[in-house]
């Protein structure tokens, strides 16, 4: 009888394989991961046929099929592109960045180390809604004032008239990151190094400086794709060939090669290049900062 009852109860239990792989395929976002795959399409075509374009040489390009591999793949253009004082643009933009991001990255973190710690200081917390104001002003607002104090200060036509307003405008936002991420730093920890006689200059740089270095690293990239990229200041601080950086370039060599389009996106391969590799070298430390301050 307990036998029949058991067989009886597994005939009449429904199969749970079936509903439940029905109620996971309802819960799957098709429509968000449709949205997904366009978005990357959207994304991705451009730059493939950037890549694929520059490979071309100019009578291929009003030939060929504008997204079909080139049937003779050329280096003609990218030593167009070379040949043409490339390498000193490049040389520009990787001392205008240098020059940008250590002395920025160095203010801010001692600006927001010293904010943290005094907290208690009127002078310092006006210090730290100054540094927010500035997050409110763009670039395009003040670009007749930093033109004047340039010109006064007799450093126009020079990589200094870059170097220092970018500074001045990437210590905002760096002060605002690094400020939140010392401030998760255990207060227990500074008063154990003060027990043990450590100044507040031993407490930066042997505590607080390990702690907040994903925070220094995403800091570091935001602030140097930044000035990578950065064409207003160049185009009205400089006015000499030589002092030209890689976005100021791009927009000469369209100009000088309008009609040569696939010399114009190999200009653009070599400037996006450094910009990819510093991505692919980076990238797990510039992921940890951006969610660290998230897991805490």
């Amino acid at each position: 009888m307990a036998v029949a009852t058991s067989s009886t109860s597994t005939a009449t239990r429904p199969a749970r394989g079936g509903p439940v792989r029905a109620h996971k395929l309802l819960q799957l976002n098709w429509f968000g991961g449709l949205a997904g795959w366009i978005w990357l399409a959207i994304v991705m075509i451009p730059l493939y046929w950037i890549v694929v374009t520059s490979f071309k040489d100019q009578s291929a390009y009003f030939t060929q099929n504008p997204f079909a591999l080139p049937s003779a793949p050329t280096w003609a253009n990218y030593k167009l592109v070379i040949e043409s004082d490339f390498p000193r643009y490049f040389l520009n933009s990787v001392i205008v960045t240098i020059g940008v991001i250590i002395p920025a990255v160095a203010i801010s973190f001692m600006a927001a180390y010293a904010i943290i710690r005094g907290a208690g200081s009127r002078w310092l917390a006006g210090v730290n809604g100054l540094f927010l104001m500035g997050l409110a002003i763009p670039l395009q607002a003040t670009i007749i004032p930093v033109y004047l104090l340039i010109i006064r200060m007799h450093l126009y036509d020079s990589l200094v008239a870059l170097i220092l307003p970018s500074i001045a405008f990437s210590i905002p936002l760096s002060v605002l990151v690094l400020t939140n991420f010392v401030r998760d730093v255990p207060k227990e920890l500074f008063e154990s190094m003060r027990v043990d006689g450590a100044t507040e200059w031993d407490m930066m740089r042997k505590l607080a400086l390990p702690l907040t270095r994903p925070a220094l690293v995403t800091v570091s990239i935001y602030n140097g794709l930044a000035v990578w990229n950065g064409f207003l200041l160049p185009l009205i601080l400089t006015q000499s060939p030589d002092k030209r950086t890689l976005p100021l370039a791009l927009w000469t060599f369209q100009g000088q090669y309008s009609v040569n389009v696939p010399a114009v996106l190999a200009s653009v391969v070599l400037t996006t290049l450094p910009i990819v590799i510093l991505y692919a070298v980076s990238r797990r430390q510039l992921l940890s900062g951006l969610t660290a301050g998230f897991s805490r």
